[in-house]
């Protein structure tokens, strides 16, 4: 009998993160490849910056407010960019990018988890914000997007007026910063283990197979140590 148990994987990540971008895709094309124990992946949510405006702002002054000097971004942007590139990412940091407050994006994320679809959503809310440069902040955009899953606007609009979930998101925002977080992408594994950034797949490989358990193939007579049985 084939016994497989799972390896838990919890990540913390920010729609307004790009190398968050980089490393979902860089997990994935190491879960392709992993052929040992099911990974369980889950999403939890993160304000880099909880303090932005909810009408967000443009490119140049969010740079300038971030860095200082428009001229440092353009190494960072350039990285971004050929890093992009080689996970199948289209980084647009052109004129209309405009940084947003993701609170109400974590508040549709979660919902969505509860739905069984925040990977898919994450995923989407990822190329809005870095590909196509829809401004997230606003709602109509965002109803729009969320049609594209089968939700009408009133849900969409209830779920981001809703400052219960707003709530419980920034629980959980704070739950993992009380832990140590302070930058992400971060991975958990098995809820003991803890890497940064978006770290290359066979990262994730050597990871998997440190807390991998042993697979049993086969079973016979045997002692117990669970059920004192012989």
């Amino acid at each position: 009998m084939v016994q497989k148990q799972i390896i838990k994987l919890d990540v913390v990540s920010d729609v307004a993160c790009p190398w968050c971008y980089v490393g979902k895709r860089r997990l994935e094309k190491a879960l392709t490849e992993w052929k040992g124990a099911t990974v369980e992946v889950t999403w939890h949510p993160f304000q880099l910056d909880p303090s932005m405006p909810e009408s967000g702002l443009n490119r140049d002054t969010y740079l300038l407010n971030k860095f200082g000097d428009l001229e440092r971004t353009k190494s960072m942007t350039d990285r971004l960019v050929e890093a992009g590139k080689e996970e199948g990412i289209t980084f647009n940091f052109g004129d209309k990018w405009l940084a947003v407050n993701t609170l109400p994006l974590h508040q549709l994320l979660h919902v969505a988890g509860e739905e069984g679809f925040r990977d898919t959503l994450k995923e989407r809310f990822l190329k809005a914000y870095f590909d196509e440069n829809l401004h997230l902040n606003d709602i109509d955009v965002l109803v729009e997007v969320m049609s594209e899953y089968g939700w009408d606007a009133e849900k969409t609009k209830r779920i981001i007026a809703d400052d219960s979930i707003g709530y419980t998101v920034k629980q959980e925002i704070a739950h993992y910063q009380q832990r140590g977080v302070t930058g992400v992408p971060f991975f958990i594994l098995n809820d003991k283990y803890g890497f940064s950034g978006a770290q290359p797949p066979h990262v994730f490989l050597d990871a998997f197979a440190k807390v991998s358990p042993i697979e049993v193939i086969a079973e016979g007579d045997h002692c117990d140590s669970n059920t004192k049985e012989c």
